[in-house]
């Protein structure tokens, strides 16, 4: 595995243990379907929220909430709302959110953690 992959799942697996220390339930993770890829989906009260984990190293290329542009957004709305018909046990009854984690330094381990809740 290439080290930015590892330094991503790296990031996804904090990212995660981030999110259960906060009260969510991890209901899955890197969930496939034609739309593309979602890293974390978790529900917490009554959201449903997909989890968009991105992990960088240095902020040379800027922070990690810019490669969160509007036409990713939409692709994790796209994701989304397919999670939701592919598991509707799990979307009923539930709000669905977008969150972003960012994840910058050089181990993701100990990294600063930022956490944006509710993307439009």
């Amino acid at each position: 595995m290439a080290a930015k992959d590892e330094r991503g799942r790296a990031g996804e697996k904090r990212a995660a243990e981030h999110l259960c220390a906060a009260g969510y339930t991890i209901l899955d993770r890197n969930w496939r379907c034609a739309h593309g890829e979602v890293d974390i989906v978790a529900a917490r009260d009554t959201d449903l929220v997909v989890v968009e984990v991105k992990t960088r190293r240095t902020g040379r290329f800027g922070h990690p909430f810019d490669a969160v542009d509007s036409g990713k957004r939409a692709r994790l709305w796209r994701v989304c709302h397919a999670w939701r018909a592919a598991h509707p046990e799990h979307a009923r009854a539930r709000r669905p959110r977008l969150d972003v984690i960012g994840i910058l330094g050089e181990r993701p381990e100990d990294a600063e953690l930022e956490h944006w809740t509710d993307l439009q």
